[in-house]
């Protein structure tokens, strides 16, 4: 396990995000990255993620104007302590919840059973960690994943999906949403933790 101070993260964005905020299509910020002009690094599915102090040293050095969201400060930080598990089906909430507290003592464990109560424990606790079923009923989890990676008010969270769902294209597009790891039940409960102790490694 990582012993670095995960108390503030850096900011982390996708090339989305960074194509939004330096006012260019998408393709062109990938294209900053693939030559090699805007550093990043590839998440698991192959998606392009950029930390915040390296998109700034890109705009400076290329004398663009920098983007008022990489300005504002009083952003909430998300607690990389603290681990949310959303999953309405309470065996396997409860299978994870068990696994993390004994392997990963110094986290603290949320667990919530629906996307509504998510929301507000999100929103309250701001967990660094979201363990998110995206078959929730009444909720459409693409669009929760979406929200909690891209509202500033839950902290950018590193997003973990788990899914029953047969759906060859799902992993693909849940990346495309923000999603960090994307595991198919059943779960190999240590991927888990591996995904938890590779991330934090990175902050």
């Amino acid at each position: 396990m990582s012993k670095k101070n995960t108390s503030k993260r850096i900011q982390i964005y996708s090339a989305l995000e960074v194509a939004n905020m330096c006012g260019v299509v998408n393709q062109t910020a990938i294209n900053w990255i693939r030559n090699g002009h805007l550093k990043a690094f590839n998440t698991p599915g192959g998606q392009y993620r950029v930390y915040k102090d390296d998109l700034i040293d890109f705009v400076e050095k290329r004398g663009m104007r920098i983007p008022e969201a990489l300005l504002v400060s009083d952003e909430p930080e998300a607690d990389w302590r603290t681990v949310i598990i959303i999953d309405d089906d309470p065996v396997l909430n409860n299978a994870v919840s068990s696994y993390i507290k004994k392997n990963m003592p110094e986290h603290k464990v949320i667990q919530s059973f629906d996307g509504f109560d998510a929301g507000a424990q999100l929103a309250e606790k701001k967990s660094g960690f979201v363990i998110l079923d995206i078959a929730l009923p009444g909720v459409n989890g693409q669009d929760l994943c979406q929200r909690i990676k891209t509202d500033p008010a839950f902290g950018k969270p590193y997003i973990m999906i788990i899914t029953g769902l047969d759906d060859a294209d799902l992993e693909a597009k849940m990346f495309s949403l923000g999603a960090d790891c994307f595991f198919r039940k059943p779960l190999t409960l240590s991927k888990i933790t591996e995904a938890i102790d590779k991330a934090m490694e990175n902050t």
